[in-house]
């Protein structure tokens, strides 16, 4: 097993910061202010590739550090729609064979629950990255991303191009498909069939989430992408009749429940015994929560994420769109969770601890050793330079002696 290196785990992010202020996806500045030193920092926002040395701040205009640190790359988005576009273009950078979608899939911005369920058309067979509408029209950012990802057509699909899930809008040139519900449940258990019909079987494994509390559904994103289990929807104190019915569909699947019983109740629990295996994953409060999700494994079902050498994939939990905008990350390069902060300005104790549990370390050379790697979704009202510059640091590979 890889060495690991642990130390006393320290709240305060960096020393000194009182204040940041960060521009959203069209570009800006940030000044960092040490009110020890009473110095400030610009920190250009937007990476600008081609930068030479003879330019001011060269190196902040190459996007460091508040797009990327050693260990962590930011899609530093102002809002979801932004992010899901920075990522499909992440993932799909095209120039090469192989490098472009078969399918997008779009959703509307203003319905994180179609957002959510749609994470598990980027699993395979389809790969289909998300964008977001804005209603009934797409986002500029929506509109210059699809151009560029230019999807190829999925003969599964009849060649269909942009697969729309709720009520996005069908762009114009483009062959589309639909999957439509009249609420998130039927919206789902229609997303959960065509991802059966597209996969030829229907999965053996689902993960069931809340309705009503995003933050404790958030990580449900990631992994469906990642492996083409279907996300569907509970009450508190309640299984619809549209997630009933698409669970007897799947004959006694693995039945993953997400969330503590104060989101989904013991009820509910033993309702779901009868449709399949019921293993209930939870934590506390959202941050435990997803970290428990990180570290379980079941067989073949889990991320298993307890020891050096993972991606993960940091949101804020008041952005619940940015879950399923950066669910094709965990599915793709490095793979990994979902890990989430519910503070912009705070790097979480128990993140923190969690991020130290699995951090790696070497004895002799780190080139031998294995890397964990931060992809941060956001810009700064989401995730702060001082929190990413933490998490870059509780990343780093470090050294340790022979048996600690």
């Amino acid at each position: 097993m890889p060495a690991r290196l642990r130390v006393p785990f320290l709240l305060p992010v960096l020393a000194g910061v009182a204040a940041l202020g960060l521009a959203g996806c069209g570009g800006g500045k940030t000044v960092v202010t040490n009110t020890e030193t009473a110095t400030k920092t610009t920190v250009v926002t937007t990476p600008r590739i081609g930068q030479s040395g003879t330019v001011p701040q060269a190196s902040q205009q190459l996007g460091f550090p508040g797009f990327a640190t050693k260990n962590t790359t930011r899609v530093g988005g102002a809002d979801p729609t932004a992010d899901a576009a920075g990522v499909a273009r992440a993932v799909y950078p095209g120039g090469a064979p192989g490098t472009l979608p078969t399918a997008v899939a779009l959703v509307d911005a203003a319905d994180w629950h179609a957002g959510l369920v749609a994470s598990v058309l980027m699993s395979r067979p389809l790969g289909a990255p998300l964008l977001l509408s804005n209603g009934t029209t797409l986002p500029q950012a929506s509109s210059d991303a699809l151009t560029a990802l230019a999807p190829t057509g999925a003969t599964t699909l009849g060649g269909a191009q942009v697969i729309r899930v709720g009520t996005a809008p069908t762009p114009t040139g483009l062959r589309a498909t639909t999957i439509s519900g009249a609420d998130p449940y039927t919206l789902a258990a229609a997303v959960d069939r065509f991802e059966s019909a597209v996969a030829s079987r229907p999965s053996r494994s689902v993960i069931v989430v809340s309705a009503d509390d995003p933050a404790y559904a958030m990580p449900a994103a990631g992994y469906a992408a990642k492996s083409g289990d279907p996300i569907l929807f509970v009450r508190r104190d309640e299984i619809p009749g549209a997630t009933y019915a698409a669970l007897q569909t799947h004959a006694k699947p693995g039945i993953y429940l997400l969330g503590p019983t104060s989101v989904v109740s013991r009820r509910v629990q033993t309702a779901l015994a009868s449709l399949g295996r019921v293993t209930r994953i939870q934590g506390a409060d959202p941050v435990a929560n997803a970290i428990a999700f990180a570290r379980f494994t079941d067989g073949t079902f889990g991320w298993g994420v307890t020891d050096p050498g993972h991606g993960l994939v940091f949101a804020n939990t008041s952005r619940p769109l940015d879950a399923a905008a950066a669910a094709p990350l965990s599915a793709s390069g490095t793979y990994g969770p979902l890990l989430l902060t519910t503070s912009a300005t705070t790097l979480p104790v128990t993140l923190g601890q969690f991020l130290l549990d699995i951090q790696p370390g070497y004895q002799q050379d780190p080139v031998r050793g294995v890397y964990n790697h931060g992809w941060l979704i956001g810009d700064a009202s989401a995730i702060s330079l001082p929190v990413q510059s933490r998490i870059d640091s509780l990343l780093e590979i470090s050294p340790v002696k022979a048996g600690q």
